[in-house]
């Protein structure tokens, strides 16, 4: 189980996390839709997100939920460089097969999420994760065709979404294990 710490140590962290989420999502797209150079060290760095968002998870509930978060967490990044790449050689049917096995990945995280904490309603989650998959998608879609005020504006609201995310996970941890958190 995890040390006592203060809810705003635990939502400062889990927002850190979720923004670079946010921020690696992106730089890979446009190294990716840009054909930059990066491309290989960027989506590295991205890979690494997993790994650090399972950490906190696992100080409240073990190993093997972390572990089972990262790969889930791991397979829905990988699935978004997949369909980029795929979409930006035209490769309609690949894209289409990505694309479906990402929203159903979504899915995974969501069902996961909501039977390891009561308090992260299924419906809720599901709903925050299929509104982060279209709003990566829109951005990726506006970054390959050149719509560059598009891309930010879809960045822009996505990673508020994902602050809002965060503090929603933030919120049923504490309320889960009220007996980690330090009251004063």
């Amino acid at each position: 189980m995890a040390q006592q710490t203060s809810f705003l140590y635990l939502n400062n962290l889990m927002r850190m996390l979720w923004e670079q989420h946010a921020a690696w999502t992106r730089m890979t797209i446009i190294s990716i839709a840009e054909g930059l150079a990066d491309e290989e060290l960027t989506t590295q760095r991205l890979l690494r997100n997993p790994g650090d968002i399972a950490a906190v998870f696992q100080c409240y509930y073990g190993n093997q939920i972390a572990e089972c978060l990262k790969n889930l967490l791991t397979d829905h990044l990988v699935l978004a460089a997949q369909l980029v790449k795929a979409s930006k050689t035209g490769d309609t049917t690949a894209a289409a097969d990505i694309e479906r096995k990402w929203y159903a990945n979504g899915e995974q995280i969501a069902t996961f999420l909501s039977r390891i904490n009561s308090f992260w309603s299924r419906e809720v989650m599901s709903n925050m994760w299929r509104i982060h998959l279209d709003q990566v998608k829109a951005q990726a879609v506006a970054r390959l065709n050149k719509d560059y005020a598009s891309d930010i504006h879809f960045y822009d609201i996505g990673e508020l979404h994902l602050l809002h995310m965060a503090d929603l996970l933030t919120q049923g941890i504490v309320r889960q294990f009220p007996q980690c958190f330090a009251t004063r």
